[in-house]
């Protein structure tokens, strides 16, 4: 009797584990990001190494297979340099840089006999934007460089009931730059 109870609670796991996790998602959360190399036209760049927000949003319609949008700031930068060229010249510049990705994924969930937890892998495609503007006495000027790349990420999230949490790591290829690496730690609402 006990086998047969074992049995029906490993087999219908996943599937009491998927009403759990409903079919639409949506999360918010914080990451810890680095893009370095950012080179835009002929500026290059500071780079963004700093904490910032990110947004998802996904439907699972199936246990084991998500389709996600991820929206992620890499927020911003700013570099000041002495520009004394002289009497005629003398002052200082600076470089400024702002960022963001879009990024589409397929998400895979394994198939762990663990109601409550998922552990997750994702693969897609990440469109970025970098904004940058430059000032040098005489000189100045504004430019923004876009661009479509490779993205994946791995993760775990947790869930009771509708509420969850997640950790995960992801890897944006931007072109451009030495792409994003992403850590972020975000809350999750599944309806």
């Amino acid at each position: 009797m006990r086998k047969l109870i074992l049995l029906t609670v490993l087999a219908l796991g996943p599937t009491a584990s998927w009403a759990d996790n409903g079919l639409f998602y949506l999360g918010a959360g914080l990451g810890r990001h680095s893009v370095s190399d950012i080179t835009v036209r002929f500026v290059t760049a500071p780079d963004l190494k700093d904490t910032s927000w990110k947004a998802y949003a996904g439907v699972r319609p199936l246990n084991w297979l998500a389709a996600e949008v991820d929206f992620i700031d890499l927020g911003s930068a700013r570099i000041t340099y002495d520009t004394d060229l002289g009497p005629s010249l003398p002052g200082t510049g600076y470089t400024d840089v702002k960022g963001y990705t879009w990024a589409a994924y397929v998400v895979g969930f394994l198939p762990i006999p663990l109601p409550v937890v998922d552990i997750f892998g994702k693969a897609g495609l990440a469109f970025s934007q970098f904004d940058v503007a430059f000032y040098s006495p005489g000189v100045g000027g504004a430019f923004s460089n876009s661009g479509t790349g490779l993205a994946w990420g791995v993760g775990v999230q947790a869930h009771i009931s509708m509420f969850g949490a997640r950790l995960e790591y992801e890897d944006l290829k931007i072109p451009n730059s030495s792409g994003a690496k992403v850590a972020s730690v975000s809350v999750l609402l599944n309806f």
